[in-house]
């Protein structure tokens, strides 16, 4: 859930100061990621250590946002001038696992306090780091830190004595495959040497991670090749990492068992990084990012490369060299496509706007559009989900539809639950992903997973997918993040095209994957005679919707005003919802209570009689969702007990529906009607606009909520 950014330029003259802002700058964009602390490291000045010269580290490094480091690197009056035509820097904003944010927890880490010869950011949870600390501990390492990623740089430095000690000077890749070896958990991480100048390796596992490339020459090709080690070396290397695990059950040191990668025994620093070659074979200027996220390097190039689990991107003399931590397997891929970024810039500033989460409210009508562009003939009422097309005659022969998901995701699935089994007659369940897993609950091979992720990156969803893998089910996979885990991994699935959403609450995400949900449901029932009636019904709704969306939206100053006069000061909050809107109030009480901090609870208007019932009294707010769809009558039942128990209920209700007498309710928030199965994506909104506005009216920084961060990395 941090944010990692390393910058690598090569043949291209840039200042200190010029590298400094590119890594603040790639923070600030990350900074929805994590904003407890941050941190970077850069090359500092040659200095004598015995017979050598090397290249210091200076980190700098606070408790704090962005802007906090910002501050702190003005104030620490480094040199701004030094030129390098080559330099490998790297930063980190954190949101905290192990350790509370004080400078001694923030990142960058390194392996020693005296040189600090490796420098290491990472993301992600290191699960057996306390038997790794005590063994470290054990062979005289010092910390600095309450953290795990410590642990990392302290292996490099470890592992590379042991190599010196036994002859062999490492290569910066060997090394970090010997650390990956001893790592349990889950990382995406970078990590940065004096030993190796100009040297920056990156890796990742169940963390997102990616190099961005910039040149002024077009490359070469469009890939670049995997380097798998020869049958030699891997053999040698399969015998020294059964020898060598630090926590092996019949070892617990490795320096008797520790056998180092003879040089010969590979073909190191040999040239594939084809892409990055000039017409006579010589490197070219080219300058390197590497990011959790493709938003933070959209301001300087378009051209991405994603990492896979295991993969090792090392950059040196200009180039960019992928290789394997684990060992080539039948039908893996041999090379790592470099793709343009579809996103522009505009699309990750505020604008107008005062934060990211009101932006993306108002970005609504266009959002939804775009999951439905190009996808929905609207004059014939005909779906195409090109990413499903292949695989729709066997996810109509499934014995049952599992959907999978987290929070808001969570939500999108139950609010289309009923359409799904409504037009497919398949069975549909919905789980929460940490409990899924929690019950090992039986899949089968005629079952069909659907995974539902902004980010596509979300660790408890991904775990469940390779549970589902594993067991042979087909996978769908409808993410927001093109090139994420989940959509690589996944065997089929629906990009909702949302666009960035930098705001830790969701908004546009939810509502897009709505739509693509609903029209998943759509695409599966395509074939049945008996639904066309209802399928152009649903068909010319989701016409009307990002219309309809404008109009809820200038609901916004009579909301603004309800959180100024009503609610600022309440402590809780009742949403009710049935059938389609138990989704909506769910969700509603979700935003509310990350946004605003305030205690809020959703719940099933049918069961309140069955003990909620007994909190309503004449303070308690209750906003209830009373649109016109086939369990209208039994809603309103429910307003109905509310109201004799003096109960004084926000209502949202469709346009000119007096419900019930003024007297008897506090406010209306009128929306427009649509289908049964789509009044979800309007009445949402008001609740997205009310939980905005509490968290203004109460000075809480809205994208930023205390102890959240927008992509859940970790368990």
């Amino acid at each position: 859930m941090c944010g990692i950014f390393g910058y690598v330029n090569f043949l291209v003259d840039k200042s200190r100061g010029e590298i400094i802002d590119n890594l603040i700058e790639g923070l600030q964009r990350l900074e929805y990621r994590g904003y407890d602390s941050a941190g970077l490291a850069v090359d500092g000045k040659l200095i004598k250590d015995g017979d050598e010269e090397i290249m210091n580290n200076i980190i700098v490094k606070t408790p704090g946002k962005v802007k906090v480091l910002k501050q702190k690197v003005i104030d620490d009056k480094i040199n701004r001038t030094d030129i390098f035509d080559n330099h490998a820097g790297i930063a980190h904003t954190r949101w905290a696992t192990h350790g509370q944010p004080k400078e001694e927890n923030c990142h960058p880490h390194r392996s020693d306090s005296t040189k600090g010869e490796f420098i290491v950011v990472h993301n992600g949870i290191i699960t057996n780091f306390s038997a790794l600390r005590k063994y470290l501990l054990s062979k005289g390492h010092i910390f600095e830190s309450e953290t795990d990623t410590e642990c990392i740089a302290k292996l490099f430095k470890h592992f590379y004595d042991l190599n010196l000690k036994a002859g062999v000077s490492p290569d910066l890749n060997e090394l970090t495959k010997q650390v990956l070896h001893e790592l349990e958990g889950s990382y995406g991480l970078l990590v940065k040497s004096y030993h190796y100048p100009g040297e920056v390796c990156g890796t990742r596992k169940g963390s997102p991670l990616l190099v961005g490339v910039k040149t002024d020459k077009k490359l070469k090709v469009d890939f670049v090749d995997v380097e798998f080690e020869n049958n030699a070396a891997q053999q040698q290397q399969q015998q020294a990492n059964g020898h060598s695990s630090l926590l092996n059950n019949h070892s617990t040191s490795l320096d008797s068992g520790f056998i180092p990668v003879a040089p010969g025994e590979q073909n190191l620093r040999t040239s594939q990084s084809r892409a990055f070659l000039s017409e006579d074979d010589l490197p070219m200027p080219v300058e390197f990012f590497l990011s959790s996220d493709p938003a933070s390097v959209i301001q300087h190039t378009k051209k991405v490369l994603f990492l896979e689990d295991d993969d090792i991107a090392h950059i040196y003399d200009g180039e960019l060299h992928i290789h394997r931590a684990s060992t080539k397997s039948a039908g893996e891929s041999t090379v790592r496509p470099i793709q343009t970024l579809e996103m522009e810039l505009n699309e990750i500033m505020k604008g107008p706007y005062k934060h990211f989460m009101q932006k993306e409210i108002f970005e609504q009508p266009d959002s939804t559009f775009n999951t439905m562009r190009g996808r929905i003939d609207f004059e014939n009422s005909i779906v195409t989900l090109g990413g499903l097309k292949a695989f729709l005659p066997t996810i109509r022969r499934c014995r049952r539809i599992i959907m999978i998901a987290c929070g808001t995701s969570y939500h999108s699935c139950l609010a289309t639950r009923s359409i799904f089994e409504e037009l497919t007659e398949i069975p549909v369940s919905v789980e929460l992903a940490s409990d899924f897993l929690d019950r090992r609950s039986p899949v089968f091979r005629d079952d069909t997973c659907v995974f539902v992720s902004q980010s596509g990156e979300t660790a408890d969803s991904i775990l469940a997918l390779q549970y589902c893998l594993e067991r042979g089910a087909l996978t769908v996979g409808i993410v927001n993040s093109v090139g994420s885990s989940m959509s690589r991994q996944t065997h089929c699935g629906v990009h909702i095209n949302a666009g960035p959403e930098i705001g830790v609450a969701s908004t546009k995400a939810y509502t897009s994957q709505y739509i693509a949900l609903v029209m998943f449901a759509l695409s599966l029932s395509n074939d049945s005679i008996s639904k066309t009636k209802r399928h152009e019904e649903i068909i010319k709704g989701l016409q009307k919707i990002p219309e309809q969306i404008k109009k809820v939206l200038n609901l916004e100053t009579k909301i603004k005003k309800l959180c100024n006069d009503d609610l600022n000061d309440q402590k809780s909050l009742l949403l009710l919802g049935r059938g389609y809107q138990f989704a909506t109030a769910l969700e509603g009480a979700l935003k509310i209570k990350e946004i605003s901090y305030m205690h809020s609870e959703g719940v099933l208007a049918g069961e309140l009689k069955h003990g909620v019932l007994a909190l309503v009294d004449d303070k308690l707010p209750i906003i209830a969702f009373a649109t016109r769809d086939s369990l209208f009558p039994k809603t309103m039942s429910a307003i109905e007990q509310v109201t004799a128990r003096d109960g004084r209920p926000i209502v949202i209700c469709n346009e000119g529906d007096a419900i019930i007498s003024n007297d008897k309710v506090h406010l209306t928030l009128e929306v427009p009607q649509t289908v049964d199965c789509l009044q979800g994506l309007l009445n949402v909104i008001p609740v997205q606009l009310i939980s905005y506005w509490l968290a203004v009216n109460r000075g809480i920084d809205v994208d930023f909520p205390r102890n959240l961060a927008k992509s859940v990395t970790v368990e």
